[in-house]
């Protein structure tokens, strides 16, 4: 694949974000082409090297705001019509009412998802507050002269310490994990504009 038909395709794939946004994504690739051309590659060589235009794409459209994606495809590429205006406005309740429905399932799920992160991190903090409270106690009932209850609290403490260094793990994990799961829905949706926008 040549410059030109490299940057065409692209273009084509990026056609659903804003045209500024597309232009610098353009040029940013025009550039980086004829500085590995000036280095001694080949045209087909240098494109190549660069990687595949679906990573671009996915690149591209992960770094623009999901905001400015809505306010460019919003924009009607033609005026309504009478018929559509009245559409519009009859079917207010039954479309305002299902787009308030599924926005409040969706902020719903977000919110419990990073609410069960939350709480794993709860329990790992309390583990670590029983760890140290264990450690005072069996030290406390040490001096105090009982030697049972002392190793006893320092059991649980042990115990404690070591079932919060496993959930530690299992915290940063389902953290990142979580994270990476909003980042793909945000992906998703992103997408999903950009392909309305190209169907249209």
């Amino acid at each position: 694949m040549n410059q030109q038909e490299f940057l065409a395709e692209l273009r084509n794939a990026l056609s659903g974000l804003p045209q500024d946004d597309i232009e610098e994504r353009l040029a940013f690739y025009t550039e980086m082409i004829d500085d590995r051309m000036e280095e001694g590659m080949t045209e087909q060589e240098a494109v190549a090297g660069i990687g595949s235009i679906g990573d671009i794409v996915s690149q591209t459209i992960s770094e623009v705001p999901l905001t400015k994606i809505v306010k460019t495809n919003i924009k009607h590429k033609r005026s309504l019509r009478a018929w559509e205006i009245v559409l519009i406005v009859l079917g207010f309740p039954l479309w305002f009412s299902l787009l308030a429905a599924v926005a409040a399932v969706a902020l719903a799920l977000y919110i419990v998802v990073w609410a069960l992160v939350l709480c794993l991190w709860a329990i790992e903090v309390s583990l670590w507050a029983c760890a140290i409270c264990g450690i005072a106690a069996a030290v406390l009932y040490a001096v105090k002269g009982f030697g049972l209850q002392a190793l006893a609290m320092l059991g649980m403490a042990i115990f404690c310490a070591g079932i919060s260094i496993f959930l530690f793990y299992g915290c940063v994990a389902a953290t990142k994990g979580v994270f990476c799961l909003t980042k793909k829905a945000a992906l998703a949706v992103k997408s999903l504009l950009i392909r309305k926008e190209t169907a249209k």
